[in-house]
């Protein structure tokens, strides 16, 4: 076990499989298996799914439970299908929240279970393949990294599920607060290719009640429009006045919309 440790560390590899622990130690799978459950016993290495464990740092003594980083967790949960850390989550880590979250967000094209460890909930969110766009890399270490949506990419997945967001208001406050290092072409740009008219709405009301994009963008948004009207927040009751430009019903109240720009 000492010199299965004292590999990981050198390689500062903190999450590993079964088959790295054989790699390393020379042994059969099955005694292999054997010494990682009596480490995790020990609190050690902790389990985080079939065939996958986390070192436990010392500090944390004789702890039979720990995660891990979430994001790396995440990532390893989802296995080998494409993935990204998204919606509130990536919200936090790009600094769009003023509120700690409790849940780690990912995105994948293949359906991955949510799953609680150690008190972390990991939530999958299930996307087509042809969605899979608007992603950047996050370093986690110095050695590992995620891929998380990039900032523009998250503004559009909380619109078109903002209950993985908190609601409408909290994306609003997370676009107005980093809006100067928005790209409100490439906003435009991935609401067109998703091909969602809930996003499209949304997305071009608050641009323009933000003044965040020019009117001829805007305008490449108001010609795929239907003739539908869509609540601005799904997760509200559909009431409130309707806006004929943006064939939306603005169900949040006026006075809520403009305090996000005291955020």
């Amino acid at each position: 076990m000492a010199s299965l440790l004292s590999a990981l560390y050198d390689r500062a590899q903190t999450i590993f499989t079964l088959a790295d622990a054989v790699e390393i130690t020379g042994l059969r799978p099955a005694l292999a298996s054997s010494l990682l459950h009596k480490a995790g016993q020990r609190g050690l290495v902790s389990h985080v799914k079939r065939g996958v464990f986390v070192l436990v740092p010392p500090e944390f003594g004789s702890a039979t439970e720990y995660s891990g980083n979430p994001y790396l967790i995440a990532r390893r949960l989802a296995d080998e299908a494409p993935s990204f850390i998204s919606h509130a989550s990536a919200m936090e880590i790009h600094r769009m929240v003023t509120q700690p979250q409790f849940a780690i967000f990912t995105s994948s094209t293949k359906r991955i279970p949510n799953r609680t460890l150690a008190g972390t909930e990991f939530r999958f969110v299930l996307i087509k393949p042809n969605h899979f766009f608007g992603t950047t890399k996050h370093w986690v270490t110095k050695q590992e990294s995620v891929d998380i949506s990039d900032l523009e990419r998250t503004v559009i997945d909380g619109l078109r599920q903002p209950e993985y967001c908190g609601g409408i208001t909290e994306v609003a406050k997370g676009l107005w607060m980093r809006r100067e290092d928005m790209a409100p072409a490439r906003l435009i740009d991935y609401s067109l290719r998703l091909g969602v008219g809930a996003v499209t709405r949304r997305l071009g009301y608050l641009l323009e009640l933000y003044g965040i994009a020019p009117e001829a963008e805007l305008a490449k948004l108001r010609g795929t429009l239907t003739s539908t009207y869509l609540p601005l927040d799904p997760i509200l009751p559909r009431e409130g006045s309707h806006v004929a430009r943006w064939r939306l019903q603005v169900n949040i109240s006026p006075e809520e919309l403009e305090r996000v720009r005291t955020t």
